[in-house]
């Protein structure tokens, strides 16, 4: 029998590893996993120095974004670590993506961190999370179904926003672990539910 996420067993028996970036949509994925009653890690990616982007606006995977991730584990009431991956992102994609810059090239350097950072390094320190390295029945056994199993998984209801464009140098293998249990959303709705699942203010009970 498979769960809701198309694994093997009982929720509470299965370990499920979300990387949580501070955002709405990761932090909904915590909950909502938590809620059905999943054995949640959260794990957030520290890519360049903490100290300076503190309170730098728009930092990504770094400052602020940490202390909200932290802050919603805390509340979910689930194990929360924070990875030092700065010298890596920098080789795999600061450099690369000057290097590309200065060639005359126009680098997506948001797309180099998913191939190199977080579709494998982030991805294998999932894999070895999970309670003795389980593997579960593949999404997509066959080759010639990959690109279609990542667009079913990964399209939005709506156009407006859709980012499923970087997972196009997703592997089969890479995809065998991933989840996407946002992915029949809108953000909106997302945001709805990260409105209900707010604690109130203890002034307002």
């Amino acid at each position: 029998m498979l769960n809701s996420l198309d694994l093997p067993g009982r929720p509470e028996d299965t370990r499920i590893v979300v990387a949580m970036s501070g955002g709405v949509d990761s932090s909904v994925v915590a909950g909502l996993l938590k809620r059905e009653g999943y054995d949640v890690v959260g794990i957030t990616l520290q890519l360049y120095d903490h100290g300076a982007a503190t309170h730098r606006k728009g930092a990504c995977c770094a400052g602020q974004d940490i202390h909200d991730a932290r802050r919603v584990a805390e509340t979910l009431g689930i194990p929360h670590y924070v990875l030092d991956y700065e010298e890596r992102f920098r080789e795999s994609v600061i450099d690369s993506f000057a290097a590309s810059y200065l060639a005359g090239e126009t680098p997506i350097p948001c797309v180099a961190c998913n191939q190199t950072v977080k579709f494998s390094d982030l991805l294998d320190h999932g894999a070895r999370t999970g309670r003795g390295g389980a593997r579960h029945r593949p999404l997509c056994p066959e080759p010639a179904v990959w690109k279609t199993a990542i667009a079913a998984c990964s399209a939005p209801p709506t156009l407006d926003r859709d980012q499923s464009y970087f997972l196009f140098a997703t592997t089969p293998e890479q995809l065998d672990f991933m989840r996407f249990p946002l992915g029949h959303l809108t953000k909106p709705e997302t945001r709805a539910i990260a409105a209900r699942a707010r604690p109130r203010d203890r002034r307002q009970a």
